[in-house]
């Protein structure tokens, strides 16, 4: 199922029940743009949300997570979530949502050879992927399969057969991507497997928590309070892991922000500098040179590639 305009849980009359239950039987996305709408803490299925342009903020286990262009975040099956768009812009949002047996299906195929997939042709039954919720960004590959995706809804409309073609390799990327994050748990110091596991779950919360307030102080005790991590285990565990310390991280969504800004908007290098969590245009400048090898203003005169 395909639809252009987001539900309004508000209107008079919806029905909760009949809504949600549509994601039991059907594939579904929401390709649409919205200034203003809100859905209640509810629990959703296997899903895919990203941002075509603008922001859109979801409510995952106590904490915010800021979804925008280029990012997307992956919810588990049975996962209990909140999302709101609240905007002065149009925010052009894409949520695409896995039925549970069509993605267990996915799982079983990816993840056993032809002949066991022949002598079980109707796996659906199977377990649900169980995937890392993390903001990630979307790869060039992934990028084509979306734009692939939206690009033949909006052409030549929803047809269903069409649609899941794309979805099956949308899963296969995902089960791949996750194949991934659990080879780099070896990174983790810890003994146990389970340990490893955990302790990854628990740093990708706090880049999560980076990405969606780097405009605000940096907070390693808040950050390692969110993420259930002590502030020298945050440190230590993060550097092993994702080779740079949260505070340097930060610094590198800050600076990526402020470039697209300089590239992307008319605001003042000083605002720029300020929006983006730095303390001064001096220091907003020493950094921007350090990275980029030029000053902000000179930057901003590049053309786009």
């Amino acid at each position: 199922m395909y639809f252009t305009r987001l539900p309004d849980h508000t209107q008079p009359g919806f029905d909760e029940a009949l809504h949600f239950n549509k994601f039991k039987k059907h594939n579904i996305i929401f390709h649409a743009e919205s200034k203003e709408s809100h859905c209640d803490d509810h629990v959703g299925c296997l899903s895919i949300k990203t941002v075509l342009s603008g922001e859109e903020t979801y409510g995952v286990d106590g904490r915010q997570i800021i979804i925008r262009p280029g990012q997307f975040l992956l919810l588990n099956n049975d996962q209990r979530y909140s999302c709101r768009i609240s905007s002065n812009e149009k925010v052009r949002s894409l949520s695409i949502f896995f039925k549970n047996d069509f993605a267990a299906s996915v799982l079983f195929d990816t993840l056993h050879s032809d002949g066991l997939s022949l002598d079980y042709p109707d796996s659906g039954g199977g377990s649900m992927p169980e995937f890392f919720q993390t903001l990630r960004p979307i790869t060039p590959d992934m990028a084509r399969q979306l734009a692939g995706l939206v690009g033949q809804l909006e052409t030549k409309g929803y047809n269903e057969a069409m649609t899941d073609e794309y979805l099956v390799f949308l899963l296969r990327y995902l089960i791949g991507a996750h194949q991934r994050d659990i080879r780099d748990t070896v990174r983790v110091s810890a003994v146990k497997a389970s340990t490893r596991k955990e302790v990854y779950r628990r740093l990708c919360v706090a880049r999560d928590v980076l990405h969606s307030s780097h405009g605000e102080p940096i907070d390693l005790g808040g950050i390692g309070a969110l993420a259930g991590l002590s502030v020298p285990q945050l440190v230590r565990q993060f550097k092993a892991v994702f080779h740079t310390t949260p505070y340097q991280y930060l610094t590198t969504i800050r600076l990526q922000q402020a470039a697209s800004l300089l590239q992307h908007s008319n605001e003042q290098v000083q605002d720029i500098a300020w929006r983006c969590g730095f303390e001064n245009a001096a220091a907003f400048s020493r950094a921007f040179k350090a990275a980029y090898g030029m000053q902000p203003t000179r930057f901003r005169g590049r053309p786009i590639s």
